[in-house]
């Protein structure tokens, strides 16, 4: 019976570039590489960058060669073909020996016979494809400067990038010939933008400059314009050659500006003595601890903002508040429940407090023992104890026996300065529970 995972990698499945394990129950875990390696920006198959490339490049040929230097009056054709032709052909050779020149380590090229299939590099005993300068897949030692491309799949010697536009990787065999490849390419743009700028002007504003070949003597109508002189002369409209124009500029503008950064960045990196994979890696590690420190502050403000959206918790203390309980109330046999609020000692404690937070107390003083509290219905503490002592002096009259314990005792206070009436609520129920004695 075939194993899920041998079922699973068939011919259609399989990627040609996977540079990592798959995933599964497979138990083989080995990367599968393309089938052979590349030789050089020839092989197949070509990347549609390098087609595009070829493809601007032959139409600016065209335009240039064909339509709008023919046009130029006589003194000044001469020169500007000399001009483009001289960097159109630079380009021409530095590009198609940028292409075809192999930039593989010497190492790799005296081994490597790109007809048989590149080995394949076992991630259980290999992390990395090159290991103390050695390459596991090439089979090669290598230097220290000499990186292994997976594009190419082969060990590129002093190693800067891979270039798509090229189909080919760009190292110390062929640097030289990419960068002319790219100054020559910027220069001939530039030529060619003042050129059809220069045409485009000249068509609107005095185009009997433009009209000085022989060939247009036999033209009668100022409207008809001849391109592709003098070999195959063609006629056109004066609308389609500045539309023409018009297209052409802007492509040529957008190529200069894009091959001018490229032209302008590499001759910064030829004055740091450094090459594009030592500039990325830099900026790695320059952006690594840069973006822990922003993921950081972000979430340390994520913190704050949550916090300040949190609503403010004040603790106050209600200084005319009744307090619950026993402790804070007196209870007789008619008038109920009476409660009395803090005493303005503690008060008066709790106000220092909040001037003074950073002082701290863990004890209050020792608060007077008699405190007036104003009773509900306008009533002083000190009045019922005037009324209790009454009604012990009546019930005397009447016979009943004279209170010894706890009589004539103050009003206990609890240390919030309330005043507390338990012991005489508990010697009023032990009075309560004694047996009636008989009136004289």
């Amino acid at each position: 019976m075939i194993p899920a995972c041998e079922a699973v990698m068939n011919a259609f499945a399989r990627r040609l570039r996977r540079t990592a394990p798959s995933s599964g129950d497979c138990h083989n875990e080995l990367v599968t590489p393309p089938a052979h390696s590349r030789v050089n920006g020839w092989s197949l198959p070509l990347h549609s960058f390098q087609l595009i490339g070829w493809l601007v490049y032959s139409y600016m040929a065209v335009v240039a060669f064909g339509i709008y230097i023919p046009l130029l009056p006589p003194p000044w054709a001469s020169a500007v073909y000399a001009v483009v032709g001289i960097t159109f052909l630079f380009h021409l050779v530095a590009h198609l020996l940028a292409v075809s020149i192999d930039p593989a380590d010497p190492s790799v090229r005296a081994r490597k016979n790109y007809s048989l299939p590149m080995p394949v590099l076992d991630r259980k005993k290999h992390p990395h494809v090159i290991q103390n300068l050695h390459c596991h897949l090439c089979e090669v030692d290598v230097g220290s400067r000499v990186k292994h491309c997976s594009n190419c799949n082969k060990c590129i010697a002093d190693f800067d990038h891979h270039c798509k536009w090229l189909n080919n990787c760009v190292g110390g065999k062929n640097y030289w010939c990419f960068f002319v490849t790219v100054a020559s390419a910027a220069l001939g743009l530039l030529v060619l933008l003042l050129l059809v700028l220069f045409i485009f002007i000249e068509a609107m504003a005095n185009p009997a400059l433009l009209r000085t070949s022989p060939h247009f003597d036999s033209i009668r109508e100022n409207g008809t314009w001849l391109v592709f002189l003098p070999l195959v002369p063609l006629e056109t409209s004066q609308a389609g050659l500045l539309v023409l124009a018009f297209a052409t500029f802007l492509l040529a503008l957008v190529s200069f500006l894009l091959l001018g950064h490229l032209l302008g960045f590499h001759i910064y990196l030829l004055t740091r003595n450094m090459s594009t994979y030592d500039y990325v890696v830099k900026q790695r590690h320059t952006n690594a601890p840069r973006e822990k420190l922003e993921t950081a502050a972000q979430s340390a403000s994520s913190k704050s903002v949550s916090v300040q959206h949190l609503p403010h918790v004040e603790t106050t203390i209600d200084c005319d508040a009744p307090l619950p309980g026993k402790t804070s109330a007196l209870r007789y046999q008619d008038k109920g429940q009476i409660a009395g609020p803090l005493s303005a000692a503690f008060c008066t404690e709790m106000d220092g407090l909040r001037q003074n937070p950073g002082n701290a107390v863990t004890s209050f003083p020792h608060l007077p023992k008699s405190h007036s509290q104003r009773l509900p219905g306008g009533v002083n503490a000190d009045d019922a104890v005037f009324w209790r002592q009454g009604k012990d002096e009546w019930m005397a009259a009447q016979g009943f026996p004279r209170r010894v314990s706890g009589e004539g005792a103050p009003v206990a206070q609890n240390p919030l300065g309330s005043s507390v009436m338990k012991p005489m609520v508990d010697h009023q129920q032990q009075q309560m529970t004694l047996p009636p004695q008989e009136l004289p």
